[in-house]
C-alpha cells in the first residue's frame, strides 16, 4: 500500500500551537517568536511555486502523458501569444469540452447500436407506459395495443425484416 509520507511516520510540525484553543489558553514569548516564524515561512515568494521541466515526466504517468500530448503541443505553441495563465485555461476548458463531447457521443452510439430486441440478450431496454386515461377523458375505456398473447414480450420480433 502506498504511503504520502514515504514509510516515514508523519510529524506535526505545527506541534500543538495548531490547535487555536491551545494558542488561546497563553504562550510564552519563545512560543509566540517560533509561531510568527512559522508562519511567514508559510508565505510563497513570488518565484514559487517552482516549474522544473525535466520533474514534468515523472508527476504524470505515460497513459496520461499519452492522453494530454496533443493538447500540450497546440497550447505550449500558443503559450508566447495568450500568456502563461490564459494559454492554461484554454488548455483546461478545450480538454474538458472535448472529454464532454466524446462522452456524449459514446452514450448516443450505445444507446443508438445496443438496443435490446429479440435478436441479443443484452443491450438497452426501455419500456414505456401507457398514458393514463380518467373517466371524463375522450377515448376514456381505453383499450390495450396488445391483443394477442405474440404481443407481449414480443422485443420487436413482429417487425423484424428477418
Amino acid at each position: 500500500m502506498a504511503s504520502q509520507t514515504g514509510g516515514v511516520k508523519p510529524f506535526p510540525i505545527e506541534g500543538r500551537m495548531a490547535r487555536e484553543r491551545e494558542r488561546l489558553m497563553g504562550m510564552t514569548d519563545e512560543e509566540r517568536a517560533w509561531r510568527k516564524q512559522w508562519l511567514k515561512d508559510q508565505e510563497l515568494t513570488a518565484r514559487e511555486p517552482l516549474y522544473q521541466a525535466e520533474q514534468h515526466p515523472e508527476l504524470f504517468n505515460p497513459i496520461r502523458r499519452a492522453y494530454r500530448f496533443p493538447l500540450d503541443k497546440v497550447f505550449g505553441a500558443l503559450t508566447p501569444a495568450l500568456g502563461e495563465k490564459r494559454a492554461m485555461m484554454a488548455r483546461w476548458w478545450t480538454g474538458k469540452i472535448l472529454m464532454s463531447i466524446f462522452a456524449v457521443y459514446s452514450v448516443t452510439y450505445y444507446f443508438k447500436y445496443n438496443t435490446n430486441d429479440w435478436t441479443r440478450r443484452g443491450g438497452w431496454r426501455v419500456i414505456s407506459t401507457r398514458p393514463a386515461v380518467f373517466p371524463g377523458d375522450p377515448g376514456f375505456p381505453a383499450k390495450s395495443e396488445r391483443s394477442l398473447p405474440s404481443d407481449y414480450a414480443d422485443r420487436n420480433f413482429k417487425s423484424s425484416v428477418i
